[in-house]
């Protein structure tokens, strides 16, 4: 990136909380907060106060399927900053002492994301969806495998997960890539590969289970919701067509005004689709989440509780049914398409940004599309396809429901699968 002196670096592991074993779900997460908890090379103070002299900011987080642990620095700086990263990567300490502090931080976490209630109502989709799977888990982990995790179980995952041929070192901004070369060998040469090739999935291919869970609570003024059908993998042929349809469909949330010459439909709905006129809900976004090998797509809203959420269902199947029947227009298709590729555009302002497309693509699916590249496929989706795609992913398949809130007022998951073949 001509014209910066700062650069992120980063390291990009593909596993997170997928590679759990099922009997200490949760160590993928619990790792993350050991990382800065002290090394065999520094203490947890020296290296508070080695990041602070630089100036250099350090974080990490982990996904379903992927750990990363980055900073943003000062150029002149950067292999400082990854041997910093090497050592929290293959040097940690580990201590009792720290185990125990960090999981009474955990167990807080969880009272907070439990708080949280699109997170809620996203991992129990992912648990009913994906039934008895390793999608299915939550990345922080059940509170009672929380209470349990040892020592043992981190340092298990990582000489099982922390191998070479799963790992990427990224760095963007004011870096050079050969220079990056040699200094990733020196400090990450000496970590081996896996005896077999890793794949998210093992051997088998996951089973997307349409089903519902509505979880009555009549104590909340809002109600959750999510429908769900099997979306598509990162490396899907139908990536971008899948994220066009989507457009299509759209978001809106009660901040935005709206007409009744709205270009989507469901929008229109939503915003005057109550008695006078007024919003039948307070938000909606239509959604894909990407996987290795699958993905969930569908619609997420919120509605007061006191709302008859029957109508806007049923809104978002006729909106399916609209797409699978080819009463979507041109003018439909590339506004979308426009809207698709100025958001790519706008996600990718700086370093950071850069280093997270460039390491979530590496890991997930073994290269880079380029932002031309990703332009070109998305320009290259037409109407037809995205008729035939919804066919192809929306017409008779298994669809799921997830509520929390009052959900008397929802359909029954059988009258939502007879939707299915509008």
């Amino acid at each position: 990136m001509p014209g910066t002196k700062t650069a992120t670096v980063g390291m990009w592991i593909n596993a997170g909380s997928r590679a759990d074993n099922p009997v200490s779900s949760g160590t993928a997460h619990f790792l993350e907060h050991l990382a800065f908890k002290g090394t065999q090379k520094r203490s947890q103070y020296s290296l508070e106060l080695e990041i602070e002299d630089l100036g250099s900011q350090i974080n990490a987080y982990t996904s379903r399927e992927n750990t990363v642990y980055y900073t943003r620095c000062l150029a002149k700086d950067l292999e400082q900053n990854v041997d910093i990263l090497s050592d929290l990567l293959t040097k940690l300490k580990l201590e009792t002492k720290a185990i125990e502090r960090e999981r009474a931080v955990i167990l807080q976490e969880s009272d907070e994301v439990d708080k949280m209630f699109d997170e809620v109502v996203f991992d129990h989709l992912h648990e009913i969806t994906f039934r008895k799977q390793d999608l299915g888990r939550t990345i922080l982990g059940p509170r009672e495998k929380i209470k349990t995790i040892n020592r043992d179980d981190l340092v298990n995952y990582i000489r099982t997960n922390y191998k070479g041929d799963r790992m990427a070192l990224i760095g963007a901004g004011c870096v050079d890539h050969d220079k990056l070369v040699e200094i990733a060998k020196k400090y990450f040469g000496h970590i081996e590969k896996s005896p077999v090739p890793f794949k998210q999935h093992g051997d088998d291919m996951p089973i997307f289970y349409g089903a519902e869970r509505l979880i009555q609570d009549d104590s909340l003024p809002v109600t959750h919701v999510a429908l769900a059908v099997e979306g598509v993998s990162w490396s899907a042929p139908d990536f971008f067509t899948s994220s066009v349809a989507n457009g299509l469909i759209g978001s809106w949330d009660r901040s935005i005004g709206i007409g009744s010459d709205s270009p989507s439909p469901l929008t229109v709905t939503a915003a005057m689709g109550g008695p006078n006129n007024q919003p039948m809900v307070n938000a909606f976004m239509a959604y894909t989440t990407s996987y290795a090998d699958t993905g969930l797509m569908g619609v997420y809203f919120t509605a007061d509780s006191n709302t008859d959420l029957s109508f806007f269902t049923n809104a978002v199947l006729k909106e399916w049914a609209r797409l699978k029947s080819g009463n979507v227009t041109e003018e439909e298709v590339e506004r979308s398409k426009a809207q698709l590729k100025a958001s790519l555009v706008l996600a990718l302002d700086d370093s950071t940004a850069i280093a997270e497309d460039i390491g979530r693509q590496l890991v997930n699916t073994g290269y880079r599309l380029l932002p031309e590249d990703v332009f070109e496929r998305i320009e290259s989706v037409t109407r037809q396809d995205v008729i035939d795609w919804a066919n192809w992913r929306l017409k008779d398949k298994p669809i799921s429901i997830c509520a929390l809130g009052n959900c008397k007022t929802l359909p029954s998951h059988e009258e939502l699968s007879k939707g299915m073949s509008w």
